[in-house]
């Protein structure tokens, strides 16, 4: 078995290519044009939507789509980026990269409806994978940070 590849920073080295690879569905998805300018998508209204359509299919494809969209990247971003194990700084980077998609789709001409609660949902499926792997790192290195091992 040959040791585990890691930078000096204890960071697994994820290739570069593999982050743009996971960059890749989440541009196609949400910078793809769908008709023309933009919608503004009201918060309130939104979240009403979501709780109401639980039992609906187009609901939670939109909802599991929404939390898992950013998943795969704060995964890959997490293993190649230790400080992104902290959750301060992978909670930021989260909504950074939500608000990020939300702030083109408005930028753009792209007939997207740009909405705040996509952007928590985006955050918050990204701040679930990055733990998710924080979680593994740990059991693969025999535990949390600093903690003693007898």
């Amino acid at each position: 078995m040959t040791p585990r590849s890691t930078d000096r920073t204890g960071g697994s080295r994820v290739p570069g290519a593999a982050l743009g690879l996971a960059v890749l569905p989440v541009v196609l998805v949400t910078l793809s044009p769908a008709g023309q300018g933009w919608a503004w998508g009201a918060p309130l209204a939104e979240v009403r939507w979501y709780l109401g359509g639980l039992d609906s299919g187009a609901v939670l494809l939109q909802l599991v789509g929404n939390l898992l969209l950013l998943a795969p990247l704060a995964v890959l971003a997490v293993l190649r980026w230790p400080v992104l194990r902290a959750p301060a700084a992978l909670v930021s980077a989260a909504l950074a990269a939500g608000a990020t998609v939300e702030l083109l789709q408005w930028a753009l001409p792209l007939g997207r409806v740009v909405s705040p609660v996509d952007a928590l949902l985006n955050a918050a499926g990204a701040v679930a994978g990055g733990l998710l792997a924080v979680a593994v790192t740990w059991t693969r290195v025999g535990g949390l940070p600093g903690a003693r091992r007898g």
